[in-house]
């Protein structure tokens, strides 16, 4: 029986489930609401792009100011473009067209954005983030190898780097920003 390793730091995984959703409310943004106010409409959407992202760009920047490294070691690596253009398509593309000129479709339209925030949350999926993606990163899901490494356990983990190909045996040291989320940049 494989032991399942708890997610920590939850405030981390929060910043980045909010982060990858925080494109939608660029468009939101540009496309406007007519129930609220301009200003408020625009304040909201940019707290709600510019905080998440603001603060998981500070996690990162922790992680590398005390150093909080960990040595992997790759099974099998799998690389996840695909996953960002499902996102892009599945999430951002309906929550972009909806309608928020009523109070109903935007109660309902951010009855969704919850769910989806949860689903991003309880599937671990909280790496899926359109700004690694501008910014030349990919995303990779590692299989420990079967040598029962204690660092990476039974459990797959996910690598975000500038790496094009990672190969099987290979050692990587990446900055930890969850239990099962490694950042792999430059110091």
């Amino acid at each position: 029986m494989t032991r399942n390793r708890a997610e920590g730091l939850r405030i981390a995984r929060l910043l980045m489930v909010l982060s990858s959703v925080s494109p939608l409310f660029i468009l939101w943004a540009i496309r406007g609401c007519s129930l609220v106010p301009g200003t408020w409409f625009y304040a909201f959407c940019g707290v709600m792009v510019a905080l998440p992202n603001g603060l998981l760009f500070l996690r990162i920047r922790g992680a590398k100011k005390h150093k909080v490294k960990v040595e992997l070691v790759i099974g099998r690596a799998e690389d996840h473009r695909d996953h960002l253009l499902v996102y892009l398509f599945a999430m951002l593309l309906p929550f972009y067209v909806v309608n928020l000129g009523e109070w109903r479709e935007l109660a309902a339209t951010l009855a969704a954005l919850a769910f989806v925030v949860f689903l991003f949350w309880h599937l671990n999926l909280h790496y899926m983030n359109v700004f690694f993606a501008v910014f030349g990163y990919r995303v990779f899901t590692i299989e420990p190898p079967a040598d029962g490494n204690p660092v990476t356990g039974k459990m797959s983990f996910v690598l975000i780097t500038r790496r094009a190909a990672i190969v099987s045996g290979e050692k990587i040291t990446a900055y930890r920003l969850s239990n099962t989320v490694y950042f792999e940049g430059a110091d």
